[in-house]
């Protein structure tokens, strides 16, 4: 019998009480390890890529680096936070599922307004080389 058993109370009974009935959750050494090394990898490709000036338009680039660090996300979240569709029932992804949706509607309703904001709310200035008065300028004519 080993210490932890002792410990935790379980005497020679081998079976682990600490999730609860309800979680299927059995992690091994070889998840970590395998998480661990995605995570590695999905760190040092985004790196190299910046680094080495591997996508030339900056465009792609953001795109490229989004979705990489997307990945990362899951990677971090089914490995290392061992979140599944078994877990508590589903509610744990369903809470994060939720979250996700709220930050994505917030950031987009966020700038959507402040681009709104800027195109309706500066002054529009016009192009001095056609002659138009500029905003608060006026032509004064003699009586």
């Amino acid at each position: 019998m080993s210490a932890h058993e002792l410990h935790a109370g379980h005497g020679g009974d081998h079976h682990d009480d600490h999730h609860g009935h309800d979680d299927d959750l059995h992690v091994t050494r070889s998840d970590y390890v395998k998480g661990f090394i995605l995570a590695v990898i999905l760190t040092a490709i985004p790196f190299w890529l910046v680094m080495a000036g591997v996508i030339q338009n900056r465009t792609t680039a953001v795109l490229v680096l989004g979705v990489l660090a997307a990945v990362q996300i899951v990677v971090h979240m089914v490995y290392f936070l061992h979140m599944n569709g078994k877990i508590q029932g589903g509610w744990t992804m369903l809470s994060t599922l939720f979250t996700i949706v709220f930050v994505a509607v917030t950031l987009a309703g966020t700038l959507w307004v402040m681009f709104h904001m800027n195109a309706n709310m500066m002054p529009s200035h016009a192009n001095p080389m056609t002659g138009q008065p500029q905003v608060g300028e006026h032509h004064h004519t003699a009586p």
